[in-house]
């Protein structure tokens, strides 16, 4: 039972457990552009991330089946959705093949030699990580990147890139069965964003206290000639930014690195805004990220940028030429003139702020948002109440049902009846529907032109956006 990365040089094959995972998937694209042969073994594969890794020449081995490994793979790399009683798991014990986690193999085989930029925190964490590859990119330095979605201007997750500066998403959550150490601790800092920090992930936290202990972790291994660069206005950041032992950079409203909205042009979906550090401009840019949240995404970014060295009259072309993230405000059709919007949200927080920018991106029409809980936190009732405050932007809410809380005590569970209850306290229009069939039914009926629907999920919703997009079709074209 070798727990180790060989050295490059005895590793030929590889094979991926959960390569279906976004970050899974990122890393078996890179294993493949740096000349390994990867298999790799999935349950559940839906898109993007089944057409990427389609893409890749990847033939993904479905179930976690002992079989998986006879072809006695090089390296073995075991992504965190696998858990110590799968037949695969058990069989990677019994066998003499090497194995790690994801993180390790990433930090030991991409991170050893890079200028790090770690993007940390509870919120915001894809797209800081995506513009400010982008930006970099845009800047002519080549940067490798691992991201947790599908950078549009990338058409991928990740890539190793031929400079000496990576930026990597640092996900908060455990590592594998086999190490509970957060991921982000495999990643080799030498520059760190830390957008914010709230409790989430409520099936391996106890608490806020728990999820900090984790944030103060990576503060422990920035060098001395690091940067953190820490949003300055939220409490809980700033306390865990006390130990880090390198220079910390505030950003946020009135600290040293800020922004302002000039416009928002909400015919294109366009935000001008002006980047400042200590009251002075940086530039002004256009973006078709909008949103408060989003203006200060890319303040952070800016910031990282400047770690690093980058020019700062380089960085309009980035953000000028940054064509956002799949699932992340993306625009996915327009039917009717009903625009249909796809998104991550799960948390109360990027749920609430999702929605603001919305409003914002696209003023006064009627905004639904149709919202899946599927996420370990939110099929959990520990934010019943936050949730009735995160709609407040939405005209019409829809509901589904938790997916599946079998595995959750029946007094932890989340309640989407009760979530409708409280909305339609607040004078809300808020309906719970069983199933995506239905959602789409009701949703192509009631929708009209100009509406924006807004599908929040970080899973497939059982194919609700394909459904809406059909029926929507089918209706207007009638």
């Amino acid at each position: 039972m070798p727990h180790h990365v060989p050295s490059t040089d005895q590793i030929r094959t590889v094979h991926v457990m959960g390569v279906a995972g976004t970050a899974m998937a990122a890393l078996a694209g890179m294993l493949k552009d740096a000349g390994f042969s990867v298999t790799g073994s999935d349950k559940a594969v839906y898109p993007p991330m089944s057409d990427y890794l389609e893409q890749l020449g990847i033939d993904v081995m479905q179930g976690y089946v002992a079989s998986n490994l006879d072809h006695r793979p090089d390296l073995v790399i075991v992504g965190n959705v696998i858990r110590a009683v799968y037949e695969e798991a058990q069989a990677l014990m019994e066998r003499d093949l090497p194995y790690c986690s994801f993180p390790e193999a990433f930090g030991e085989l991409f991170l050893r030699d890079a200028h790090s930029i770690v993007v940390a925190g509870t919120h915001g964490k894809t797209t800081t990580t995506s513009i400010t590859a982008w930006l970099l990119d845009a800047a002519g330095a080549n940067p490798g990147f691992l991201v947790g979605g599908i950078v549009k201007n990338f058409d991928r997750t990740a890539r190793a890139g031929s400079g000496d500066v990576f930026v990597v998403e640092g996900d908060e959550y455990d590592t594998a069965f086999f190490d509970k150490g957060p991921k982000f601790l495999h990643y080799r800092p030498k520059t760190a964003i830390l957008t914010s920090v709230e409790f989430d992930h409520a099936d391996i936290y106890r608490d806020l206290d728990h999820v900090k202990e984790s944030f103060r972790k990576l503060m422990g291994i920035l060098p001395a000639d690091g940067t953190l660069i820490v949003r300055g206005d939220d409490d809980n950041a700033m306390d865990v930014a006390k130990l880090a032992g390198c220079q910390v950079w505030t950003y946020g409203p009135g600290q040293e690195w800020d922004g302002r909205v000039d416009s928002v042009d909400t015919t294109t979906g366009t935000m001008t805004f002006t980047v400042l550090r200590r009251g002075e401009p940086l530039g002004t840019f256009t973006s078709a990220l909008v949103g408060e949240h989003n203006l200060y995404n890319q303040v952070a970014a800016a910031a990282a940028t400047q770690a690093y060295g980058i020019e700062p009259s380089k960085l309009k072309a980035g953000f000028d030429t940054f064509a956002g993230i799949k699932r992340r405000q993306e625009v996915i059709g327009n039917p009717g003139g009903v625009t249909v919007i796809d998104d991550f949200a799960h948390h109360p927080t990027a749920v609430k702020l999702t929605l603001e920018a919305l409003r914002e991106r696209f003023g006064q029409r009627r905004l639904w948002a149709v919202w899946e809980p599927r996420s370990a936190t939110s099929r959990r009732n520990v934010f019943q109440a936050e949730y009735a405050e995160a709609f407040g932007a939405a005209d019409q809410v829809i509901v589904a049902r938790p997916y599946d809380q079998s595995g959750i005590d029946e007094a932890e569970r989340f309640s989407s009846d009760g979530l409708v209850r409280d909305l339609a306290q607040r004078g809300v229009d808020a309906v719970c529907l069983d199933d995506a069939e239905a959602i789409a039914q009701t949703v192509a009926v009631r929708a009209h032109p100009m509406d924006v629907v807004a599908v929040l999920s970080h899973g497939g919703f059982g194919g609700l956006h394909g459904k809406l997009l059909e029926l929507l079709e089918a209706r207007f074209s009638s």
